[in-house]
Formats: structure tokens, sequence, C-alpha cells
């Protein structure tokens, strides 16, 4: 039951975000090679925490501070592309929130299943997970800068080991507490099926499979969200190629490499 739980809140927050320099799923794969602090004037591009080039008021192109004379259909290029940055910053909220709604759906319908309506564990870990809910919520709210490189998001910490630590042990702490609870219900699960450790056997398994089949239904939700991103990504890959074309002074800077499976996008990003 623990292993069940903690996978199920590691799977969901983890969603989106690895611990390399890259973003992946079965469709869909982003590799960073590089920084974007995205200000709400300003995003600026980095390479081993130097900066690269700048764009202000979503049309300037600043390198090393100087700005550099643009044609209109430049300008237009550099907009757009600027533009589409900055929509992906809320996608990426979303997507973190839901993973973690998604995990507490998950709880709920574990420990309501086993210890019944409005018991103790459920709500205590259910508690904690709001809590972080909010921390993740107020890390993209109170910034006024967002920050991704290779490390991921605001640095290692945002969603790298640190944020599944804290649902790891949310989860133990949970676990452990309602353990005599938990070994409660299991003995009354095996007395009302007479002893009998085939049928005890065969309840715990249609319990398992129905708390997966809910998941994977909630989580589908999810992974369309994530596609979305996806797709998001790859258009701004195509927009920085459009770019590095057009504009002499960024030819040879390259961020992002995006793909997506089926797909020939096969490109560069932010």
């Amino acid at each position: 039951m623990k292993t069940l739980i903690a996978t199920v809140l590691i799977m969901a927050s983890s969603t989106s975000y690895g611990h390399d320099n890259s973003f992946s799923s079965e469709s869909c794969h982003v590799d960073l090679n590089g920084g974007i602090n995205i200000k709400a004037k300003e995003i600026t591009f980095s390479k081993d925490k130097l900066p690269l080039y700048s764009i202000t008021s979503n049309d300037t192109l600043l390198i090393n501070g100087e700005e550099i004379a643009l044609t209109a259909h430049q300008q237009s290029l550099l907009h757009n592309y600027s533009t589409h940055i900055r929509n992906v910053v809320p996608e990426v909220k979303s997507i973190a929130l839901g993973a973690i709604d998604l995990a507490i759906d998950g709880v709920n319908l574990a420990f309501n299943e086993l210890l019944g309506e409005g018991n103790k564990a459920s709500a205590e870990l259910t508690t904690q997970l709001t809590s972080i809910r909010g921390e993740v919520d107020a890390e993209f709210t109170r910034h006024e800068n967002f920050y991704i490189d290779e490390e991921g998001f605001s640095g290692k910490d945002f969603f790298g080991e640190n944020f599944e630590q804290k649902i790891e042990s949310a989860v133990e702490s949970t676990i452990k507490n309602a353990l005599g609870s938990l070994m409660i219900a299991v003995g009354q699960e095996m007395l009302f099926s007479g002893g009998d450790m085939n049928a005890f056997e065969s309840k715990m398994e249609n319990f398992g499979e129905l708390i997966e089949h809910e998941m994977e239904t909630r989580s589908a939700r999810l992974e369309k969200r994530g596609e979305a991103l996806c797709r998001s990504i790859i258009v701004i890959d195509k927009m920085e190629e459009q770019l590095k074309e057009s504009i002499d002074e960024i030819t040879d800077y390259d961020l992002i490499t995006a793909s997506k499976k089926n797909s020939i996008a096969n490109s560069k990003l932010m």
C-alpha cells in the first residue's frame, strides 16, 4: 500500500520534469542547453550563467547591452517568439498544480477505500500535499522572475530532489501514523473473507485495479495538457529557427532541442 500511494504521488508530481537538462515523456522530449530568465519587460538567454542576448519590450534585441537594428519583419519574428515564450509560464504552472491535484485525488481514493470516508490518514496527507501545492503556487506567483536552466525551474531545488523528498516524507510519516488503522482494516477484510487468503488477495487486487483505473482516467487529462505544452515548445522552437536564419547576430545560439514522437519536428526552443 505504501508503494502504491508513493508511486501515485511521485509519478504525478514529476509528470513533466526531469533531474537532468531534459523534459521528456513517451511522446515529447526537450533538451535545454542554457538558461532563460523571464522578467516583466525582458527575457534574457544565457549559457553557463553568462548572458547571450536579451529581448526587451518583446521586440527589441540587445546583445552586450547594445540594441541590434532590426527590420520590421525581424521585429515581428522577435515579438512572436517572445510572446510565445511568456505564454509557456502559465502552462507550466497549470500542469504543476494539476499534477499535485492528481496526487491528492489518488490519496483520497486509496485511503478512503481502505479506511472509509473521513479517515485521519487521508486528511493528514491531503493537508500536507495541499501545503506543498500552495508552495508551488506561491513560487510561480511571488517571483518577478521565472528562471529555468539545465538544473530545472528557479534552480535545482524547485522541482528537483528536494521537491520529491517533501512528498516522500509526507507519505512516509502518514503511513507510519496510520499503520495501526491500516492493519486493523486489513484484518477486518480478512475476517470478512472468512480467512480465505485467495478471496482476500482477489479483493486487494480488485482494489488496486480500481485505483489504477481511476488514476489513469484522471491523469489522461493532465497528459493532454502536457502534450499541449510540448506543442507550444515545438512552435517556439520553429520560431527560434526562423530568428536564427533571419538575424545573423544570434545564428550560433542554440538553447533547446525539442521533438515529438511521430512528428517531423526536431528542433530548438526558447
